[in-house]
């Protein structure tokens, strides 16, 4: 049983010492489309196999990390029910709260996998060992990542990204084997 059979040997090598994967939020997490309620509240769509994937990420020892441009409420408790608790909310410059989110969990670059969609996300993502964008992520980020999923961001874009990282660690095949008979 594998993940995904156009994860490449190279592709696997590059990932198998990721510690942290550096998550946006709008494009990646989500479609990229915001809902205003007429209370003037921004509502998201989450897709429940990113969520899925990003505990199966958590349970192996990968620590997942959030850095949005945005915040809300919904968007607080979506990821405080996915267990993330290394989350910046309301962030323009990207690079400082990634930085400070490595210093505290002590880890680099050559340890970090990062997933984002467009120029903002950029800073965050040029120093990190694996660079990973949907498949819709604006040209210019797709032509630098090292990763492009084939599902589109909100629709399972970041569930290939751990699936990948599962792979390439050892941990897919005993995580799967748990819902396997």
């Amino acid at each position: 049983m594998s993940a995904h059979p156009h994860f490449t040997e190279a592709l696997l090598a590059r990932s198998r010492n990721i510690k942290v994967l550096l998550l946006d939020v709008d494009g990646v997490l989500t479609d990229g489309g915001l809902f205003y309620s007429a209370q003037g509240e921004t509502l998201k769509r989450f897709n429940t196999l990113d969520g899925h994937g990003l505990k199966m990420l958590q349970s192996a020892g990968i620590t997942v990390a959030v850095i949005t441009g945005r915040d809300s409420e919904p968007l607080r408790a979506r990821l405080a029910a996915l267990g993330i608790s290394h989350a910046r909310y309301g962030i323009d410059d990207k690079l400082p709260a990634a930085q400070d989110i490595l210093a505290e969990l002590q880890l680099g670059w050559g340890q970090t996998a990062t997933m984002g969609d467009d120029w903002p996300d950029w800073p965050m993502m040029k120093d990190a060992a694996l660079r990973c964008a949907p498949c819709n992520a604006h040209h210019e980020i797709l032509a630098r990542a090292d990763f492009v999923s084939r599902s589109q961001g909100g629709q399972g874009a970041v569930r290939e990204v751990c699936d990948l990282l599962l792979s390439a660690t050892g941990h897919y095949q005993t995580i799967a084997a748990k819902y396997t008979l």
